[in-house]
């Protein structure tokens, strides 16, 4: 390997390591503004300089400098810090002195860096120039006096994002960050430039004014927008969630977050069910929790168990699902599922319902075939790593399905179910995919959320098998979830017993007699006659429908256990307490387990937590993604053959902003979503 002397000290790098790369393996701190490891090189701030023999006698921009062996390095030296005092007095020309009112106080790397290496004056006394502010949308708030063009943001949305709406015009002293035409920015990633700007000229619009870094109370959770699992920190003042900013997890979401994760926490406190309901008359009344249980009670000692039926929503815990199964299972029910859009998995083995190759894994897949899904919209995060990939130029993607915008090329091999068979027969992107070394298949909802989706996961397994995607050491059958409580509920056997109905059945006229709704509001209930008991945060479909409310807690009022569409077991935490006289998930089915006369083993979450644990020992693997491990999948015992049907896949989420109750109760997301709307219109 290479060596180099960093300040006297020799280290050894990697060949293909930046000058700046290696300063940091050796311990030392380089100031930048526009490097940024996740994006391309500009070599724009110059604010990273260092002094590099052998080379000129001037400093030079470490960011952009390749290393070489044998180059010492020096990072202290009176020439560096005068070249970067110099540099730092040059970006302060322009800069308002507005800190005191700047949403990026406390948090901006202009105020750190001009404190460590900046001169503590200014010989400049012209007039400081003034920027007009730039249209971005609902999401970014501009103040583009402040920009110092580090073009992190222009990088972001080209190359990551892919979707080239901010740019750079004009030059020299004239030189501005803009949109195209003055359009919002159209990328379901695009709130990501805030966490990029280094100095307030792109901040958050709903969070404007709310608070200070240092006045928030900051918990590391999970996401639950979608089944992916990103790492978040959930930021709140008191009772109330103000922001949910990213957390840098390389196996899953790197250190970006979806626009709908970012904002739809305002929906945490609207539409809010705060205490238990009661429906009397035709009108939902207040209750008290004694009067709301002992009726639950009573209607589930009165129905015969086989008319009984459970159904667990998106967002759901495993704890309040394993207390769902134990509490219902106790007392006979048969009827339980958690695939409210009807998903044609969960009968065979675990591999079967996982990503397989992880989403950290899919990096290595050299052949990409999506059947029916969107990843844009179902998991923007996982859609910018396929963009990636093809941006290397090392991947070739195939697509069944929507003829949609992924912000990448492929090709386009058919629409519905038919041509996966056709697809199997050859073409360019068949053979590709039998020589590639590391071929995948990314099967969505869109496909397995059908009336003949049990015939199209045979045939979508007959094509995997075909193409060899499970071999000695890889796994790439993947399964794209779109909902977080999805494979956790899969996992736990959350399915229909022997002689139990799916939940379509239940909701059928004639169905169950009663139903218990646990966070399920994406389910139809307009021909079912049941009694509907709805445990669930928000006034939504559910709740609409409910004969009886018991409030639960958000994702962000509890600590829960979520398994995302990977099979890694991600642990949430609680950030806020729940509303009013909301509760706990679990902690309702274990006071309501009393009052049936059938009370759960358990009496806190630790207690829940050693149960689930022993029953199913996969909960305990915390943060362990199975991947492409030894795998006994046999693909040919997967689905049922038989006539599928003519229409096209389509992915189930039609409005990304509007996905769930949170997200259906967010001022933010409305705004989105009326906004994609009209650029969806403008555009067709």
């Amino acid at each position: 390997m290479p060596k180099a002397k960093v300040n006297g000290v020799e280290i050894e790098f990697d060949n293909g390591m930046t000058v700046l790369q290696v300063a940091e393996l050796a311990g030392e701190e380089i100031p930048r503004f526009c490097y940024h490891e996740r994006l391309s090189i500009a070599g724009n701030c110059r604010m990273c300089l260092v002094e590099v023999k052998p080379g000129p006698p001037k400093p030079q921009a470490s960011c952009a400098l390749p290393a070489a062996d044998g180059q010492e390095i020096v990072t202290n030296s009176a020439m560096v810090k005068k070249a970067r005092q110099g540099v730092m007095e040059f970006l302060l020309i322009n800069h308002p002195l507005d800190c005191p009112i700047c949403d990026q106080g406390g948090e901006c790397d202009l105020q750190d860096q001009s404190i460590g290496y900046g001169r503590d004056e200014t010989r400049y006394e012209e007039n400081k120039r003034a920027v007009e502010e730039k249209h971005m949308g609902p999401l970014i708030k501009t103040v583009m006096t402040r920009c110092i063009q580090c073009t992190r943001c222009v990088r972001f949305i080209t190359e990551v994002a892919g979707v080239p709406d901010i740019g750079l015009i004009s030059r020299g002293e004239d030189v501005e960050i803009t949109t195209y035409l003055d359009q919002s920015v159209a990328s379901e990633l695009s709130a990501n430039v805030i966490d990029l700007c280094p100095v307030g000229a792109l901040t958050s619009k709903p969070y404007a004014f709310n608070a200070r870094p240092w006045e928030l109370t900051k918990t590391q959770s999970v996401d639950v927008m979608d089944a992916l699992g990103s790492a978040i920190r959930v930021d709140a003042r008191g009772p109330a969630v103000l922001r949910v900013l990213p957390r840098t997890n390389d196996a899953v979401n790197e250190e970006w977050i979806s626009d709908k994760t970012r904002y739809a926490c305002d929906g945490l406190a609207r539409q809010r069910l705060d205490r238990p309901m009661i429906r009397q008359d035709g009108r939902l009344k207040p209750a008290s929790w004694g009067e709301a249980l002992a009726l639950v009670a009573a209607r589930l000692k009165a129905a015969a168990p086989d008319r009984v039926g459970v159904i667990a929503g998106d967002l759901q815990d495993a704890e309040s699902m394993k207390a769902a199964l134990d509490l219902f299972g106790s007392i006979g029910v048969t009827s339980l599922d958690c695939r409210q859009d009807g998903l044609a998995l969960g009968d065979g083995p675990r591999e079967s319902w996982l990503f397989n190759s992880t989403i950290e894994g899919l990096e290595h897949a050299d052949a990409i075939l999506l059947i029916g899904t969107n990843p844009r919209l179902e998991a923007p995060v996982l859609n910018a790593r396929i963009r990636r990939l093809w941006l290397s130029g090392k991947t070739r993607i195939g697509v069944i399905g929507e003829r949609a915008d992924l912000t990448y090329g492929y090709d386009y091999l058919g629409a519905g179910a038919s041509s996966i068979a056709t697809a199997i027969e050859g073409g360019e992107f068949a053979d590709a995919m039998k020589n590639a070394k590391h071929p995948a298949v990314i099967i969505g909802q869109g496909a397995l959320t059908r009336a003949d989706s049990a015939a199209v996961l045979a045939l979508s397994a007959n094509l995997a098998a075909v193409f060899g995607v499970v071999r000695d050491g890889w796994n790439g059958w993947n399964i794209l979830h779109t909902a977080a409580a999805r494979v956790g509920g899969l996992d736990l056997g959350f399915t229909p017993r022997a002689g139990g109905m799916t939940a379509a059945e239940m909701t059928a006229k004639g169905g169950a007699e009663l139903l218990f709704l646990l966070g399920a509001d994406e389910i139809d209930l307009g021909q079912s006659d049941a009694f509907v008991v709805y445990l669930g945060t928000h006034g939504d479909a559910g709740a609409h429908r409910a004969d009886v409310i018991l409030p639960g807690a958000a994702y962000t009022e509890k600590s829960g256990l979520y398994v995302n569409t990977e099979g890694r077991v991600q642990r949430g935490e609680r950030a806020v307490f729940p509303k009013g006289e909301a509760k706990e998930d679990w902690s309702i089915l274990r006071a309501l387990s009393d009052h049936v006369g059938a009370r759960l083993p358990y009496d806190t979450l630790d207690q829940l937590r050693a149960r689930l644990f022993a029953d199913y020992p996969t909960f305990g693997q915390i943060d362990y993604a199975p991947g492409s491990s030894p795998t006994t999948l046999d693909l040919t015992a997967l689905g049922a053959r038989g006539p599928v049907l003519d229409a096209p896949f389509a992915s189930p989420i039609k409005a990304f902003h509007l996905t769930n109750p949170i997200a259906r109760s967010s001022v933010t997301m409305a705004e989105c979503a009326a906004l994609a709307s009209g650029l969806k219109l403008a555009a067709e």
